[in-house]
């Protein structure tokens, strides 16, 4: 079973990316949210998964608890608070599905912080994909505001990694 933080993790990374329906099912039990985008909630149903034996013996059925949880969204208001107290011009994107590396080695420095000065040419992190090491370059000269993906986390393609204000 999830622990309520790990629920609320999963319902912030849900509600922050374009994805509108969510399905996690591990030992026994079933997570599903379903983003609705006018309502700013994120709706969450926990259903424990009954083998076939247990409905074949007399054991009564479990029933689908359903709950409510406020989507940690924000009102368009605060939105564009957050958003200008964040700006940014750029996003380094991810070019490719793989592994995010911030550092050459674990040893190392991370290649950038927020509040590091970047130019062009400079390598911001390394994707992993299938056992290739591709440095990530700024692209813009700039200051990064935002570091949006940790070490050793899984990217997508296109997903953003870095915003940078540029000069």
């Amino acid at each position: 079973m999830l622990k309520v933080q790990e629920i609320r993790e999963i319902i912030k990374l849900i509600d922050q990316s374009s994805i509108s329906e969510f399905t996690y099912e591990t030992n026994g039990t079933t997570v599903s949210m379903k983003k609705n985008n006018g309502n700013n909630t994120v709706q969450t149903q926990v259903q424990p998964v009954i083998s076939m034996e247990q409905q074949s013996n007399d054991t009564p059925k479990t029933e689908v608890q359903e709950q409510t949880v406020p989507s940690t969204s924000e009102t368009p208001e605060k939105k564009t608070e957050l958003e200008s107290k964040t700006e940014y011009d750029y996003e380094i994107v991810s070019p490719m599905v793989g592994t995010l590396y911030t550092a050459a080695s674990p040893e190392s420095d991370p290649y950038v912080s927020k509040g590091s000065a970047v130019e062009k040419d400079t390598v911001v992190c390394i994707v992993e994909a299938m056992k290739l090491f591709n440095e990530i370059e700024a692209e813009v000269s700039g200051e990064i505001v935002e570091i949006l993906a940790e070490d050793g986390e899984l990217v997508e393609y296109g997903q953003p990694l870095f915003r940078v204000k540029s000069r």
